[in-house]
Parts: structure tokens; sequence; C-alpha cells
């Protein structure tokens, strides 16, 4: 196997599923805690406006995804507080303006064709640049950054928007700053596993981890090394069996999901050691304006 990483191009395809197995599934968390699951979907689709938008103007994709995802986030936000529309509504004028807008555009761009778009809505490794990478790596450290900074108030906000609201948090703008965090999240991870898949990266780690634990830290930590693991075996076995590197990544995540399942199921059956201690595995609570 050593030899598959002689590749140049394998081995940037290695630094991109690395940023991309550790950083989605800590997005992903805090999107299911606020049930959002579908938030990174329709940010995908709204992404592919800004590949396309890339490829029509000779500039790097991934860079005008990113301003792209970025302005679509800050828009759903905006559509959903502001105006009458619910959430999921907000979230279907993204689908669907999203994969209009890219269709719209790839067909303009000059010799552009559906290969082009092919390799941004299911992945291609072969796609990805060295200049993608530190674009990749720089959207990495962004989104790490704001969760160092803003974890425990992403976390209040995401467990009760009221609760965070009456200790003095600002809701709107932690509200803007997930859904840009996620924008970034789902550009990060588009080359690797595709536009239309990249949510499921960011939400069945997350979804295997909750079976093994209840603790919002350690949900996150499983949910990471899942993401890892599904992104570095996914590599290596789509390269020797011929197969689709996204769509690999995401049925070994799944597989893992099936798996953690499983061993939850049996661990219920078990005599639970420690249990009625209150707060036992949970996150600090709130004080006024900020989180202990």
């Amino acid at each position: 196997m050593t030899e598959l990483w002689q590749y140049e191009f394998m081995q940037r395809a290695l630094i991109a599923a690395v940023l991309v197995g550790l950083v989605t599934p800590v997005i992903g968390t805090f999107l299911v805690q606020r049930r959002l699951a579908l938030l990174g979907d329709g940010i995908g689709h709204v992404a592919l406006t800004g590949v396309a938008l890339g490829v029509l103007t000779s500039t790097s994709p991934v860079l005008t995804a990113a301003i792209v995802s970025v302005v679509g986030a800050i828009l759903i936000e905006l559509v959903r507080v502001r105006t009458r529309t619910s959430g999921d509504v907000a979230l279907a004028l993204l689908f669907y303006g999203g994969i209009a807008g890219g269709v719209l555009l790839i067909g303009l761009a000059p010799g552009a064709n559906n290969a082009t778009l092919t390799s941004f809505l299911f992945g291609s490794v072969s796609t990805v640049s060295e200049q993608d990478i530190w674009i990749v790596g720089a959207l990495a450290v962004g989104v790490a950054s704001v969760v160092a900074f803003y974890g425990r108030e992403l976390f209040v906000l995401c467990q009760d928007e009221e609760v965070a609201r009456a200790h003095g948090l600002p809701v709107r703008f932690l509200s803007v700053l997930l859904a840009v965090t996620a924008a970034l999240t789902v550009v990060i991870g588009m080359q690797i596993v595709g536009v239309l898949m990249v949510s499921a990266l960011m939400i069945v780690p997350v979804a295997a981890a909750q079976q093994l634990s209840k603790s919002f830290r350690v949900t996150m930590a499983l949910a990471v090394g899942i993401g890892l693991v599904s992104s570095l075996a996914g590599l290596p076995t789509a390269y020797y069996a011929d197969l689709a590197p996204g769509a690999t990544i995401i049925l070994l995540a799944l597989a893992l999901f099936c798996v953690a399942v499983g061993v939850g199921a049996v661990r219920k059956l078990r005599p639970r050691h420690g249990a009625g201690v209150p707060g036992a595995g949970t996150m600090p609570q709130t004080e006024r304006g900020r989180v202990t």
C-alpha cells in the first residue's frame, strides 16, 4: 500500500481527507444538536453555484464556492429570522436555487462539460490541486478557531435558543456564525466526497457516536475518530477497488454507524454503573452572558 502514497495527487488527497475527517464531524455535532442536519445539504447545493462561478470566471472553484456558500448561509438565517418562512422552507429555497444556479452557470462556462460538474457533485481526488490544499487548510483553521473560541456558546445555543438568550448570549450572531462555519465545512469536504454527500460526513459519524455516548464532548471526539477512519480507509479502498472515493467514504461511515448501533444495543443490556449521578458527562452550565 505504500506505493499508493508516492503519487502526488494521492498525497494531496490524503491531506484533504484528514482535514475533512477532522472538521466535518465537529460542526456536524452542533448541527445535529440543533436539529439542523439538513443544513449541510442546502449549503452544498449553494456551493455548486460557487463552483460553477469559479469555472465560468476561470478562478479557483474552491474559493468562489467558499464565498458563495457563506453568502448563502447568511441569507438563510436572514430569511428564517426576518420573514415568516420556516427553516425547512428556507432550506428548500437553498436546495433549488443552488442547484439551478450551478447548472445554469456551468452551461455558460466555455470548455466546461458534465464531467466538470460531476467531479464536484460526487468528489474526485484527482482534481485536488496544491492551491486547493492551501485554501482548504486555511478554511479548516478558520473553522477550528471558531469552535475553540465560541464552542461553549454554540453548545448552549444548540441546546436551547431561549436559554441562550436568557443568559445574554448574542443568539443571532451565534446562529449566523454556526451557519457560516457549516458553509466553510461543506467547502472543505466537497472535493473529496462531493457537494451532494459532504453533509453525510457531517451527520453520519455524529449519529454513530451518539449510539455510544450521551456526553457532548465524548460524542464529538468519537465522531471525529469515526470521520477520520472513514476518510483514511476510504481513499485506499476506493483506489484499489476502482470505486468512487466519496461514495466509498460515506458507505464506510454508514458501516461504522451499524457497528455502533450494535455496540450500543449490547451496552444497554449491561447494568449501568453511576446511573443517577446528576450532570455526569455533560457540558458545563451557564452563567450570565457566558458559559462556565
